[in-house]
């Protein structure tokens, strides 16, 4: 479709985009909470020193960490049982902010526990090219693509700013999914055995009618610059339908659809996808309480036959700060450590059991209750773990995280909710 105009595409505002990209970037002021805050943490570490050990080994495969926030995700991964985090928000590396280099320092200094995706330059090589200073932009990102692995990212992310917010060279429309420019950065990434975390489109109810007849009207009051409704961007098919084209054009690169196949809500669809592109995996990134709504049995099936091709991945964003910390999605009130514990309790009971009509882990997604799946050992030693460490050819270190202990000032989380085996009073209020 046209977008030439579009608030979106101009070169003055692509504020989508960027702003998909900015997390990493932050450089969060402050401390990581009260000493309030750092007693939750410490009875936390408490809690799991007499508990028996998590039963399976996880590595989240999609979050986004802030540089100056390891100290919290390590924190995080003691007290929820996770051995190793992927921070998607590695940015791109070189002058003028190395931003990439940074956030693979921060890397280093979790002890192995976080690996980092790099992020491709897009609006710098497309401005190059809009300023006729190098017309072949997609060579020019995939140089760079070399270089972030030379540095040590294992995987490259690809944000929904592609398809709804970057520019095409011309400023005059939205740069499609499928732009055959930028086949040289997908190849690059296929011969350098870097595999493609692509984020296409968003929920379909962010193109319907932002009003309360929306069933993430909610979400969207709280974030409305979330919907597209009456925006001059590809509708939601064109989106996808570009992302398949994508996909089949690169059979030698491996592209990981994020967020359950960027098409949580028609499972069908997704594993029609998963039977004809042998290159493609999906992660299950904020979308336990979609796919949660789904038919149980059903979605158990699902499990059981692409139990090789799902990673499980969170879309955590870890900040330096309590009030900036995201699980999946926030509210307009800032996230608490109630929300936290939700989170991860609702998550774990999702694969874990087969309970009915329960809480999802983030109700701000929409007011419904989600079904477990109870899927066997074998398939969530899988999911949580070994297609991750074969997928992207990385593993954490062995054993359990030990974080550093907190300081006054430094330091928060909430104390473990429970297990689904023994599961704990629900966070209060709930």
């Amino acid at each position: 479709m046209s977008t030439t105009g579009s608030q979106r595409s101009a070169w003055g505002a692509v504020g989508v985009g960027l702003a998909l990209l900015a997390l990493a970037a932050l450089g969060v002021a402050g401390t990581l909470g009260e000493r309030s805050c750092v007693r939750k943490r410490s009875a936390a570490r408490a809690r799991a020193a007499s508990a028996k050990a998590p039963r399976f080994a996880r590595i989240d495969s999609h979050s986004h960490i802030s540089p100056d926030a390891v100290e919290r995700a390590l924190q995080i991964m003691e007290t929820w049982g996770i051995e190793g985090m992927v921070n998607l928000s590695g940015m791109t590396p070189g002058p003028p902010h190395h931003t990439l280099e940074t956030q693979l320092a921060a890397a280093r200094a979790s002890g192995g526990r976080i690996a980092v995706f790099a992020n491709a330059g897009f609006m710098r090589a497309l401005r190059m090219a809009n300023q006729g200073i190098r017309s072949d932009y997609g060579s020019a990102m995939a140089e760079e693509l070399a270089l972030s692995k030379q540095l040590g990212a294992i995987g490259l992310k690809i944000p929904k700013g592609l398809g709804l917010g970057y520019p095409a060279p011309d400023g005059k429309r939205v740069l499609p999914v499928d732009d055959p420019g930028l086949d040289p950065l997908f190849e690059k990434a296929g011969e350098l055995g870097m595999p493609v975390a692509i984020h296409t489109g968003d929920p379909k109810a962010f193109w319907q009618p932002a009003d309360p007849s929306n069933e993430r009207w909610e979400e969207l009051q709280a974030h409305p610059d979330w919907s597209f409704r009456d925006q001059p961007v590809p509708s939601w098919e064109e989106l996808y339908a570009a992302f398949e084209r994508r996909v089949a054009r690169h059979p030698k690169t491996t592209f990981i659809g994020v967020h359950f196949g960027n098409d949580p809500e028609d499972p069908d669809h997704v594993a029609q996808m998963l039977d004809k592109y042998p290159n493609l995996y999906i992660d299950t990134a904020a979308r336990v309480p979609e796919i949660g709504r789904q038919d149980p049995v059903k979605m158990r099936r699902f499990y059981e036959k692409y139990q090789d091709r799902i990673l499980f991945g969170t879309d955590l964003g870890v900040a330096a700060t309590q009030d900036d910390m995201m699980y999946g999605s926030n509210g307009a009130e800032p996230p608490t450590l109630q929300d936290e514990a939700r989170y991860f309790t609702s998550t774990w009971r999702y694969f874990e059991t087969h309970d009915r009509q329960f809480e999802s882990p983030t109700p701000i997604q929409g007011h419904w209750k989600i079904d477990g799946v109870g899927l066997p050992d074998s398939i969530l030693r899988k999911i949580y773990y070994e297609n991750a460490a074969r997928v992207l050819k990385w593993r954490p270190p062995p054993g359990p995280v030990v974080a550093p202990r907190p300081s006054a000032g430094r330091g928060a989380g909430p104390a473990p909710a429970g297990s689904p085996e023994s599961p704990a009073a629900p966070p209060a209020g709930k």
